[in-house]
């Protein structure tokens, strides 16, 4: 099986809770997941060409096919159990109005949810599924 590769801002409060959110929901174990300032997400980014200092998006990387933002979201929901499902109802909105209420909380993230100083460290239960 094709594992799906979910880039995120590591020092992002809300991203690292979005994280763990998608570990608890995946119960198939289709996600593997990589901070966008490591090595790792530094090489995937230049591999797919896209902008390796720009971290206002949750990337979902599925061979040389990726999507960002809103696309993302709905892309991980719609592969998690349960009532996460329901963000798959967003694609009923207009992409460019689901991608500003994207923008509008991924611009104003560290303000509501704060910031850590390193990127998250995942236990060692959770080890397997992050990229070195």
């Amino acid at each position: 099986m094709n594992k799906k590769i979910i880039l995120f801002d590591g020092v992002c409060n809300f991203c690292n809770y979005w994280v763990n959110f998608v570990i608890e929901r995946d119960t198939e174990n289709l996600f593997l997941f990589s901070a966008l300032q490591s090595k790792t997400g530094q090489d995937i980014l230049k591999r797919l060409n896209l902008s390796t200092t720009d971290f206002d998006t949750f990337i979902l990387v599925d061979g040389e096919i990726f999507l960002t933002k809103s696309d993302a979201v709905i892309n991980i929901a719609k592969r998690l159990k349960g009532f996460p499902k329901i963000l798959v109802t967003g694609k009923l909105l207009p992409k460019i109005l689901r991608d500003f209420i994207y923008d509008l909380i991924a611009r104003n993230r560290y303000k509501f949810f704060g910031k850590r100083e390193t990127c998250r460290i995942p236990t060692s239960e959770e080890r397997s599924k992050f990229l070195e």
